[in-house]
């Protein structure tokens, strides 16, 4: 599918999505979030759709199955042990390159903030470019920037900090 097929089927879609990822979530910034994870995922495998594929039913299922996982991360992440702590921990030599712990970190943020950190820090798109192909807003997208860009900055510091003490 072509960027241009892409704006015309799937970006009208929004709206409907966004309705239905808010009658699931029962949050409205939550449901935003989603819907722009889901219109990331669409992008990053418009080449493999189909114009004239089940387009919506297919958006649908992915924003109930996204809901649902983040469901079950949420429930399990509480018993789950800190994932920077351990790779600290088990892989301080392998981490001392600093892009390698840039890259882990990034790695490590949720899916909507890592792409959108990816897209405007990496692949150099342009806010604009990025709000078009995500549906976002200029808030929304500056928040998520902004959220990925603190939580990098905070989680390196914290491991630069780590490996001085020991």
């Amino acid at each position: 599918m072509k960027p241009s097929e892409f704006n015309h089927i799937i970006l009208p879609m929004r709206d409907e999505l966004l309705g239905y990822a808010r009658s699931v979530t029962r949050s409205e910034d939550n449901a935003e979030d989603l819907v722009q994870e889901v219109m990331l995922r669409l992008w990053d495998m418009r080449e493999r759709l189909r114009s004239e594929g089940r387009l919506k039913s297919l958006a649908m299922t992915m924003v109930r199955n996204m809901f649902l996982d983040q469901q079950r991360h949420e429930s399990h992440a509480a018993a789950m042990p800190d994932k920077i702590d351990i790779a600290v921990d088990d892989r301080r030599a392998e981490l001392r390159d600093e892009t390698r712990i840039i890259r882990d970190i990034v790695a490590q943020l949720p899916p909507l903030q890592q792409q959108i950190f990816r897209m405007k820090e990496i692949e150099g798109y342009t806010a604009e470019e990025i709000m078009h192909i995500t549906g976002c807003t200029a808030d929304n997208l500056r928040r998520n920037l902004s959220r990925a860009r603190t939580k990098i900055r905070e989680t390196y510091i914290k491991i630069m900090m780590k490996g001085t003490i020991k």
